[in-house]
């Protein structure tokens, strides 16, 4: 398949040389000079959209993904697909799907939950909303870069699905971290704690798979000085997607705008940018209830 994709840091660098391993024909775009193994590299989103069965986007946020839309569909050819696996706002999601309709395009809104090393690794779960025949395009895709892909629904139904899963993730780690911080005070072993909430009725991904605490559980990033897996700003970036999604939806999630408001004050002021969102913990180390 001969697919144009736009967007390769992090994350999309990795998902592109995954799918070039592939046998795909893969050309890329980056605003930064990168290279990748297997990737030709063009010299804008629209020239590694022209002639593409698929275009793939990963960007950094909604108004970006308006704007590469603008550029890119007027010169896919009819019938092809547009994927973005970026994490954006339900609204751009439904106006670029709606964009691509007019233009007899595909469209499918696809985030993506495994992280830098979920990307490099091919083990990323994508969330995809979008029409079923869409879907059937890009499912072959998603198994090469992935290990898991759900149909959620319509057009918007990825973003909507990642921001309620990532609205969980951050209240559960900010959850997470009082918990141990208070387990110090009361002078309770870190151990011992994981030894009981991992398997009692406190279990959860944030104290099974992604303990904050360093040196217990399995390896994350809490053991190499919380240097990011999924860095503390975008999580911010995710829980002020979630509460804007719940102010149009009017609905009501006070834990998530608590957790938006702690990791604001976190990276915005208290030297958490940069670091993994798990980095809440030494946060709540220094402080006391005053």
């Amino acid at each position: 398949m001969k697919i144009g994709f736009i967007g390769l840091g992090n994350m999309g660098g990795p998902m592109a040389a995954n799918l070039a391993r592939a046998g795909h024909e893969v050309t890329g775009f980056d605003m930064a000079d990168v290279a990748i193994d297997g990737v030709a590299m063009a010299a804008s989103g629209a020239e590694a959209a022209t002639g593409a069965d698929v275009v793939i986007t990963m960007l950094p946020n909604g108004q970006i993904l308006r704007a590469v839309a603008d550029q890119v569909l007027p010169v896919m050819a009819a019938g092809a697909t547009l994927v973005d696996c970026s994490t954006v706002d339900v609204e751009s999601a439904r106006a670029v799907a709606g964009q691509a309709a007019e233009k007899a395009l595909l469209f499918v809104d696809a985030p993506v939950s495994g992280g830098i090393g979920g990307a490099a690794g091919g083990t990323l779960t994508f969330m995809a909303g979008g029409s079923a025949d869409a879907f059937a395009v890009a499912d072959p895709l998603f198994d090469v870069m992935g290990q898991k892909a759900v149909h959620c629904g319509a057009a918007g139904a990825g973003q909507s699905a990642k921001i309620c899963n990532n609205m969980i993730l951050g209240v559960t780690m900010v959850a997470t971290c009082e918990a141990f911080a208070l387990a110090d005070k009361l002078g309770l072993d870190r151990q011992k704690m994981f030894d009981v909430v991992s398997t009692s009725s406190g279990y959860s991904w944030t104290m099974n798979a992604y303990c904050p605490a360093p040196g217990v559980g399995p390896q994350s990033p809490a053991d190499n000085d919380y240097q990011p897996g999924f860095a503390a700003e975008l999580m911010l970036k995710d829980l002020r997607l979630s509460q804007q999604a719940a102010e149009s939806a009017d609905a009501d999630t006070p834990m998530g705008q608590l957790a938006q408001a702690l990791y604001a004050q976190f990276v915005e002021n208290e030297g958490g940018q940069g670091m993994d969102f798990s980095a809440m913990l030494p946060r709540f180390e220094k402080r006391s209830r005053s």
